[in-house]
């Protein structure tokens, strides 16, 4: 596991950079996720504006103008905070420092923040100066919907993390309720379903405001979604953010933190030998003697880990302590084995991603693809939800996890979708 930079340098070079700490490998498959979203987001666009699906938008802009106070400003604490946590948090690693505790802190370097600041101004001001007219004028220009991508992800980044950590928090109202501010600011406990409501929220009002249409833009949003959400899980399992699945019952792990085929009875033992850890997973209330668990042996041409994994160094430090390891966090490893749900999620998603790519050519209904990917989402996270560890609504009739009972509303919603779109295209013939 590599809940960061660091333990990855130290696993595959033999080198203990301490400043690599403050790189965590979940933002990292993040920030790819949200890149590579925002290239297959262009190229579909593209394909709708050249099918004559897509149109562009005037707009009257601004030409020859110098870099305003309020601009010079933006751009001058936006450099602070880079140079006072970024910069700051390189130069102050290594002193036992907690990354994200750091980052949440009032620490920081003056200095660096001080001096990106005044480059980041002087950038602005130099790329304003060198268009600076003599006199400045408003023009009129084009705006086509693969232009307004930049726009469309930024939104989707901030209402995508403020929705998964509402929705995260809902969902785990005691543990919220026991530390509001570090539930708020932490980066674990995120919920991709509340991300997705208050993502496509944002942006449908903001497509509605620039005259691009709902049904062809969520088309392209499809294929895109799926493909991030594919390279987010990859994120989950490197950094071990508790989105694991059940134990499997057919493994243990020894002392040495290894999985070994687990002899009759022997899984019920470990059980009871880990109360403490099954409580931190599952509850302080939680009866130990109902462990959710299933039970699969990885077949010959499998690596165990496919099947059954310890998460060792997990970013949430969750579990028992690792034989040997002297870091200052990320020591643990669960000591029943589960099922790499993320991985199983990653593999499920990019297959789902090529059967929307085949889907988009044979599909003409304009929303109609928007409508599949609806119901393959719904139906892949709803089967996963088996084997997750989740917290479940003991109050409703099945016990459904939050995540179960939105991938059904999604496969409802895509179904019912689909027709209305139908019926839509008929009557305007």
């Amino acid at each position: 596991m590599y809940p960061n930079l660091y333990y990855f340098l130290k696993d595959v070079f033999g080198v203990e950079w301490e400043g690599a700490r403050f790189l965590n490998s979940f933002g990292f498959f993040v920030a790819l996720a949200f890149i590579a979203g925002a290239i297959v987001l262009t190229k579909g666009l593209q394909r709708k504006e050249k099918q004559g699906l897509l149109f562009p938008k005037e707009e009257k802009r601004m030409f020859g103008q110098p870099a305003t106070t309020t601009e010079l400003l933006l751009n001058a604490l936006l450099g602070f905070l880079m140079g006072y946590k970024i910069i700051g948090a390189f130069m102050n690693a290594g002193d036992g420092v907690n990354p994200q505790d750091y980052i949440f802190s009032s620490e920081g370097s003056w200095g660096a923040g001080i001096a990106l600041a005044l480059l980041f101004a002087w950038l602005k001001w130099y790329e304003k100066n060198k268009q600076k007219a003599a006199k400045p004028e408003e023009r009129k220009v084009r705006v086509w919907p693969h232009e307004r991508v930049g726009d469309i992800t930024v939104m989707a980044a901030i209402f995508g993390f403020a929705g998964a950590k509402v929705f995260h928090n809902l969902e785990n109202w005691d543990e919220f309720m026991a530390d509001p501010i570090g539930s708020l600011v932490s980066f674990s406990g995120l919920t991709f379903y509340g991300g997705l409501i208050c993502a496509a929220i944002a942006i449908i009002v903001f497509a509605k405001r620039k005259g691009i249409s709902i049904r062809h833009l969520a088309d392209t949003m499809g294929p895109t979604l799926m493909l991030a959400y594919a390279i987010g899980r990859i994120g989950c399992q490197v950094a071990g953010d508790g989105d694991w699945g059940v134990p499997n019952a057919a493994y243990v792990t020894d002392s040495a933190a290894t999985v070994q085929l687990a002899k009759p009875g022997e899984f019920q033992q470990a059980v009871q030998n880990n109360t403490t850890y099954i409580r931190q997973e599952f509850g302080r209330d939680f009866k130990v003697e109902n462990v959710p668990s299933a039970s699969f042996k990885a077949p010959s041409f499998l690596p165990v880990w496919m099947v059954a994994y310890t998460y060792p160094h997990n970013v949430n430090s969750m579990g028992v302590k690792l034989p040997g390891c002297d870091q200052p966090e990320h020591c643990n490893y669960l000591p029943l084995p589960v099922f790499p749900t993320p991985f199983y999620e990653t593999v499920m998603c990019l297959l789902l991603f090529g059967i929307l790519l085949i889907a988009r050519e044979r599909i003409k209904l304009a929303g109609g693809l928007f409508c599949l990917y609806l119901v393959l989402n719904g139906l892949e996270r709803f089967f996963i939800e088996k084997i997750r560890v989740n917290t479940k609504y003991e109050d409703l009739p099945f016990q459904p996890t939050q995540a179960e009972l939105i991938s059904l509303s999604l496969v409802i919603l895509g179904i019912v979708l689909y027709f209305v779109a139908k019926r839509k295209s008929q009557s305007s013939k």
